[in-house]
């Protein structure tokens, strides 16, 4: 479990979005509204952002609660992007791996992040997992059901599927290994932001940039109480791009 964020828009501070407002991502990690599943988002937080002409992210992690953390305060009121996703975590299993198991987990110019839980899990995933080559399991960052799924979606995209259908895909095939699991995912590029919902809570706000760009923000659950937040349905695939939002209905597992 964990609350999330991804931001797609005009240059701004990180602290802009992460602590500024009344409800950031910040105070989420002590304080939620809106979750279901535990109380307290302290078993560390990541962040992840694309410096202007850089298409590989830079990632800052840490295993530790994001309010004990002073150079994180000073890293998002200096540091600037046009992309970027956050995670504060609340770990399935305690102890997992630390620093290692904190989203945003990363692999060339894609970042991503998972909020909720795997039905089951270890075992329940054993057959996607066998479906991976040897080297792609050996080379998770983390031994956690997060990494695992992240593993799935990262060999979809590696194979050449876009971002809408790896992790369409990938919900729905360890939702039908995994049933009961919540599966609700964050991917970017640094141009798009994908995400599902399947199981929890998902919110996505919109508001005009500079001409033809919309600065978009993608979260586990809204900010602040402003009326463009809306909710998006469960079972469903949200794409934004700089321009516009795009919502797509999940196909269910065969089973």
């Amino acid at each position: 479990m964990c609350r999330h964020l991804a931001y797609l828009g005009p240059t701004v501070a990180l602290g802009e979005v992460l602590m500024r407002p009344p409800h950031a991502l910040y105070r989420q990690s002590w304080e939620p509204r809106r979750q279901r599943y535990g109380t307290v988002n302290a078993d560390g937080f990541g962040i992840g952002w694309y410096a202007e002409d850089d298409p590989v992210p830079a990632r800052y992690r840490r295993a530790l609660p994001i309010w004990s953390d002073p150079s994180f305060v000073d890293l998002a009121r200096v540091v600037r992007a046009g992309a970027f996703l956050a995670a504060v975590r609340d770990a399935t299993l305690p102890g997992a791996d630390g620093e290692a198991a904190a989203a945003p987990f990363g692999s060339g110019p894609w970042l991503f992040s998972h909020n909720g839980a795997v039905g089951g899990w270890p075992g329940s995933l054993a057959a996607p997992a066998a479906t991976l080559p040897a080297a792609e399991l050996l080379a998770l960052e983390a031994r956690t059901d997060s990494a695992l799924v992240w593993a799935l979606v990262l060999h979809r995209l590696r194979a050449g599927d876009g971002l809408e259908r790896a992790l369409g895909d990938t919900v729905v095939e360890v939702a039908d290994a995994a049933p009961g699991s919540r599966l609700n995912l964050l991917l970017t590029d640094g141009a798009t932001i994908t995400a599902t919902t399947w199981g929890d809570s998902l919110w996505y706000r919109t508001e005009p940039g500079p001409p033809g760009v919309v600065r978009t923000v993608v979260a586990s659950e809204p900010y602040d109480d402003d009326a463009r937040w809306h909710e998006v349905p469960d079972r469903t695939l949200l794409t934004a791009t700089r321009t516009d939002v795009t919502l797509t209905s999940l196909k269910e597992p065969s089973s």
